[in-house]
């Protein structure tokens, strides 16, 4: 029952598998197609359309006076393991027999949906529907570390209103609340001599965060961005299910997790009529990742697994070019930290630094309409596993990884 639990409900913290969620971790900066081009450079100190209500709710305040956008993003990651598995059962260095796993990633659709107005010459409101973090994992259900991986799931929907107040020509502020739901589906394999036996873990749960946000509009050509969206707090309940193995049985689980706390500084300076400069740093608070604790129902404790996570940085640089009145192309790079070490990593998660390149561009179609398309390749670090479940076996290899996105936006003001 104990590996059964620390394998399942590490899944669920898990959510977002590093090349699913390319925010670092299990988070997904995916929210716009218009800043994807640039590698989301800039994020909190565009303030270009109505996505900016999720990188700093601030920027509505220089939005026209109603503003609806569209996106939706096509995520392909691509991760392939190699290695090798040594069980303790039914002796000690008994190699289990079975495949890589195959193309663990698998092809995923984020879409969001920003809707934002002018409520007085001073105040704007919007209001957000995105993910912000997620994952569909698969690995080949006979792979050699099926016994601790074999199916992650997880969903996240996030409902943000927000304000913006506009207190001077170039001072603006704004707050948001975020009502977010979760779900996760996780299965593996119970025993590493059964291989019929299966434990699948579905559990849900709502939380609730904010995000605060300042825009300066510096000089005329130069804004500066400060944005943070906090914690939020989960205690998922749902059930195991376990096949073809009585000898441990299933019933309801609970499982604490806590989403971190990011904040963001971002610089966008428009170098001449036709060319714009982005930057952007972001932190992510990470080490409230520090352990995973799983219990019953029943008050009984079924495990407290150690991850210690560690905080991390996001950099980012990107240009716009304005080629003309009808179209915008874009540009841009950025590097990501990994959160966990080597130490610390499992199948669920084998999360790597990635370095983005991305490229992008805007057509508008009509003084209300505009199209936004961006599309960014994820360079993921090789990382190296060595894990070992409750039954002493130790799967150990190295993961090839990286991850491709293709985003598309309408935006319509009114």
């Amino acid at each position: 029952m104990m590996f059964r639990i620390n394998r399942v409900a590490a899944g669920l913290t898990l959510a977002g598998c590093a090349h699913a969620a390319l925010g670092a971790g299990f988070a997904l900066i995916e929210q716009n197609a218009s800043g994807l081009g640039n590698a989301y450079a800039g994020g909190a100190a565009v303030a270009e359309d109505a996505s900016t209500i999720y990188f700093n709710p601030a920027g509505m305040s220089r939005l026209p006076d109603r503003q609806v956008v569209l996106v939706g993003h096509l995520i392909k990651p691509t991760m392939h393991f190699s290695g090798s598995a040594v069980a303790s059962v039914p002796a000690p260095g008994t190699s289990v027999a079975g495949g890589q796993g195959g193309d663990a990633g698998d092809w995923t659709f984020i879409p969001n949906v920003y809707y934002a107005f002018r409520l007085t010459p001073q105040v704007h409101l919007g209001i957000a529907v995105n993910t912000p973090f997620g994952l569909k994992t698969e690995y080949d259900s006979t792979w050699i570390g099926r016994t601790q991986a074999i199916q992650s799931d997880l969903k996240t929907i996030n409902v943000n209103p927000s304000v913006a107040y506009e207190a001077s020509d170039t001072l603006s502020f704004g707050a948001g609340l975020s009502v977010q739901y979760i779900e996760a589906t996780l299965t593996n394999q119970v025993h590493p001599l059964v291989d019929a036996s299966r434990i699948e873990i579905k559990g849900n749960d709502y939380g609730w965060g904010f995000n605060l946000g300042a825009l300066w509009q510096v000089t005329p050509a130069t804004r500066i961005g400060l944005a943070y969206r906090s914690r939020v707090d989960y205690t998922l309940e749902g059930d195991a299910t376990v096949s073809s193995f009585p000898a441990v049985p299933g019933g309801p689980v609970t499982a604490g997790i806590t989403m971190p706390d990011t904040a963001s500084l971002s610089i966008f300076h428009k170098l001449s009529p036709k060319w714009d400069l982005l930057a952007d740093a972001t932190w992510t608070g990470w080490s409230a990742f520090d352990q995973l604790r799983i219990m019953r129902t029943n008050g009984a404790q079924l495990s407290n697994t150690v991850e210690n996570w560690r905080d991390i940085m996001r950099y980012s640089l990107g240009v716009t070019w304005h080629m003309n009145e009808e179209l915008s192309l874009r540009g841009g790079v950025a590097y990501d930290e990994a959160p966990v070490s080597d130490a610390h990593r499992t199948p669920r998660i084998p999360d790597g630094a990635r370095t983005w390149l991305a490229v992008g561009g805007q057509v508008r179609v009509s003084g209300q309409s505009a199209v936004d398309f961006g599309y960014a390749h994820l360079f993921v670090a090789d990382v190296g596993l060595n894990s070992v479940d409750s039954f002493g076996t130790r799967l150990t290899g190295q993961y090839d990884s990286h991850v491709d996105i293709l985003s598309v936006q309408y935006t319509h003001s009114f």
